[in-house]
């Protein structure tokens, strides 16, 4: 599913674009769709990436360690991503998911620091994990809230909440990384594996491929592309928009938590300074993978594609030898190459 319609006819239960008829498309166009399908396009991005990045140094890049470890780096920035997806379906923008990961992990680990430290049980990890997920999602309710009721613009209201984010982290640690998480954390969901497979890689796909399906087949997801192909015709169809989007935003906080617990999990301690572009990043994956920044647009499959190609770009660009500095850069310009390219689709959708 990947837009919805913009007229004011749209109904609570049925907001998925029209359909003509039962008649199953030929080849052709089966063929046309899949040309056209912006996933094919991002796929098509990183398999040139990759392609690129293996001629340049080809003993290096994509050999499995190499493969295991950049899918381990991307899954706090996947989570994260899918619920920026559910954000900007809705024509807003979350800027502050990095300091709320931050924020997260810092809350979580004060209380494994004052319940055994290292030492801590499953039951431990539980309640930590539990407090970590909750505190971003009361600070995703509150931006949500700021959003949809006080009137600000996304912008504006996740900026502060980016600044504010990281000064209560920084006030709560002063200034210095918390270590010793419990063991259970650290070692089995940081560094262990199920089949061969990380768990910090199992993880990640489960929360994307879950929310993925809410996003396709539930009133949640079909609620989010209403809004942002048209808000107004949402209300008028019965949609609560203003409380909608309260979760939106509160889900985009609850699954920046979850990563601030993998990221802990994974760092063996929290990371002050380690998300400053994780934001970045993440809108940059999403755009990527097709969602559109003026919303009603983009698929949970699209963002699974395109969170991978800032990362590819990353460890490609530290292989060859380039300056980390101007990986960053890269980053900078691959977004604006993508939302110039959401823009140049729109008006060619608006021409048709």
């Amino acid at each position: 599913m990947t837009g919805t319609r913009s007229d004011a006819t749209v109904t609570p239960d049925d907001t998925s674009p029209p359909r003509s008829g039962l008649r199953l498309p030929g080849g052709r166009e089966i063929g046309r769709r899949l040309f056209t399908a912006n996933e094919t396009w991002t796929i098509l991005a990183l398999v040139l990436i990759m392609a690129f990045f293996t001629v340049r140094a080809p003993n290096t890049f994509l050999t499995t360690n190499d493969l295991s470890l950049m899918a381990e780096n991307t899954s706090p920035l996947l989570i994260m991503a899918v619920g920026q997806t559910f954000v900007i379906l809705t024509a807003g923008i979350d800027l502050s998911v990095g300091s709320v990961l931050v924020l997260a992990s810092v809350v979580s680990d004060e209380y494994f620091v004052h319940n055994g430290g290292g030492k801590g049980g499953w039951v431990i990890v539980l309640i930590g994990t539990v407090i970590g997920v909750a505190s971003g999602a009361g600070w995703g309710t509150v931006q949500g809230f700021l959003v949809s009721k006080a009137k600000i613009p996304p912008l504006i209201a996740t900026l502060g909440g980016f600044g504010a984010a990281l000064g209560v982290s920084y006030l709560i640690t002063g200034g210095q990384d918390l270590g010793a998480p419990p063991g259970p954390l650290a070692d089995t969901i940081g560094l262990g594996s199920v089949a061969g497979v990380s768990w910090l890689i199992v993880i990640s796909f489960v929360v994307t491929l879950v929310f993925g399906l809410i996003l396709a087949h539930t009133r949640f997801g079909r609620y989010s592309y209403a809004i942002g192909s048209n808000p107004e015709a949402g209300r008028r169809a019965g949609v609560a928009v203003d409380r909608h989007l309260i979760k939106v935003y509160a889900l985009a906080g609850a699954l920046s938590g979850l990563a601030g617990l993998i990221s802990l999990a994974f760092n063996n301690g929290t990371t002050l300074t380690g998300h400053t572009t994780d934001n970045l990043t993440v809108i940059t994956g999403v755009v990527l993978g097709g969602a559109s920044l003026f919303g009603g647009r983009g698929s949970m499959l699209g963002t699974f594609i395109g969170i991978f190609i800032p990362q590819v770009l990353n460890t490609g660009l530290q292989i060859i030898g380039l300056n980390e500095y101007w990986q960053q850069v890269a980053i900078g310009i691959v977004l604006v190459c993508a939302v110039y390219l959401d823009q140049f689709r729109r008006r060619l959708r608006e021409r048709a």
